[in-house]
């Protein structure tokens, strides 16, 4: 019989206890910020209507593409969610007596059938935060705040860049670019960063604009006075989209002055942020030092997404971000940011031929409250300090014959070498 050759699936891969601990630290720093910034936990299946996640309300044609679909024995059209957008956008959809404003927290697994890259998988976790009924900006500060605080806690240093859709369409609108071709426009300029303005303008011609779009898209680009407010002052008075979206924007960066934190927030006139469902600001979330280019969290404003799928064209003032959980796996050891001591063990107890004693002293513990994890294997105490040691549990709890008719134990401190004595009656 041949023997199967086990692997991952492309794109996919299994987390060892050694990752998943760290994995597992991010998503409750995470989930405890979350819960302090009032937000209620949500869970949406991963198994959806086609017809729903390809909708004009989702991703756009880029990630319909990376669509995961498959049908089920009554042939019905379904798809592995390629995000948790959409879905968390159809819970309001079906539940119209929720209160307003409403803000959820999910955590889950989302498939894409895309290109690999470092931190990017095509299985990989998303950790998500919306607010549905907030009209102004606030909303968005918070989501920004948010997010400062998040990465703070990970001890990472972050900038987050910002946009606004009306403002950088209506300036495509200014320009002359034809409303069919504005989204594609977009999306080109969106890698204005990543591939330099030669191979920007290159693509821009490809796609047939009149030469003179393209000669004010360029003096727009290399502008330097592009990154102040007040340059679109003069475009507002032409474009109705120019103007709503420098009011946002305006209003955006009176809490971020006030919260003091604009140093760490920096306007980017060409972020984009490729979906279509964005309708008003946009954020982008990346690494001060730049280890990892691409964006580490991103979200914005899609007020149309909710109204469109229960097909009201009703607009529901909706403001969300998101956190991969694996790229800012990959940012923690890039910067070398590693956990410090194993937030999973409080004890590990090594029984020097006192097994039973020591599942007493575990049990004993367990009961109290702590984390508790013991030596099945009678590795010798060189061999169990140095796992101790490499798992970074901090107590190691020591129990021989002598502590045993002593009626104590030992508990060595192993980050400080310290040790001392503890009373337990083991008779």
């Amino acid at each position: 019989m041949k023997k199967m050759d086990y692997q991952n699936v492309k794109g996919t891969q299994d987390y060892l206890p050694d990752v998943e601990v760290l994995r597992r630290e991010i998503r409750r720093t995470l989930e405890d910020v979350f819960i302090q910034y009032g937000c209620k936990p949500l869970e949406t299946p991963i198994l959806n209507y086609l017809e729903l996640l390809a909708s004009k309300y989702g991703g756009g044609a880029e990630i319909v593409e990376e669509m995961y679909t498959l049908t089920d024995r009554g042939k019905r059209d379904l798809a592995l969610r390629y995000d948790l957008t959409i879905p968390f956008a159809k819970v309001i959809a079906m539940n119209p007596t929720l209160k307003m404003p409403f803000k959820r927290y999910e955590m889950g697994k989302v498939f894409r059938d895309g290109p690999i890259k470092t931190g990017r998988f095509r299985e990989f976790t998303q950790c998500d935060v919306d607010i549905v009924g907030v009209d102004s900006q606030l909303a968005e500060a918070e989501l920004m705040i948010l997010a400062l605080d998040a990465f703070s806690k990970l001890d990472l240093k972050v900038t987050i860049q910002y946009n606004n859709r009306k403002l950088l369409t209506g300036m495509l609108g200014v320009f002359g670019t034809e409303l069919e071709k504005v989204n594609k426009v977009i999306l080109i300029l969106d890698k204005l960063e990543k591939v330099g303005l030669k191979a920007v303008l290159s693509e821009l011609n490809n796609q047939g604009l009149p030469k003179a779009t393209i000669i004010s898209i360029k003096q727009f680009l290399t502008d330097e006075r592009n990154t102040s407010l007040s340059y679109f002052e003069s475009f507002s008075k032409q474009n109705e989209q120019v103007r709503q979206g420098l009011t946002e924007l305006k209003e955006l960066e009176s809490y971020l002055e006030f919260l003091n934190i604009n140093k760490q927030c920096v306007f980017n006139p060409f972020l984009a942020r490729g979906l279509e469902i964005y309708t008003g600001t946009i954020y982008e979330v990346f690494l001060s030092d730049q280890s990892i280019k691409s964006s580490i969290g991103s979200g914005g404003r899609y007020d149309n997404a909710i109204g469109g799928l229960i097909g009201t064209n009703e607009t529901y003032s909706t403001v969300g971000i998101s956190f991969g959980l694996d790229v800012i796996y990959t940012a923690m050891r890039t910067s070398e940011t590693e956990l410090k001591e194993n937030p999973d063990i409080d004890y590990y107890i090594i029984p020097l031929g006192t097994q039973k004693e020591a599942l007493l002293v575990a049990n004993d513990l367990r009961k109290k409250g702590y984390k508790v994890d013991y030596e099945m294997s009678n590795k010798k105490i060189g061999k169990a300090l140095e796992k101790a040691n490499k798992e970074k549990v901090r107590n190691v709890i020591i129990i021989g014959k002598y502590e045993v008719n002593n009626n104590q134990f030992k508990i060595k401190d192993m980050f400080s070498g310290d040790e001392r004595m503890e009373s337990f009656q083991f008779s």
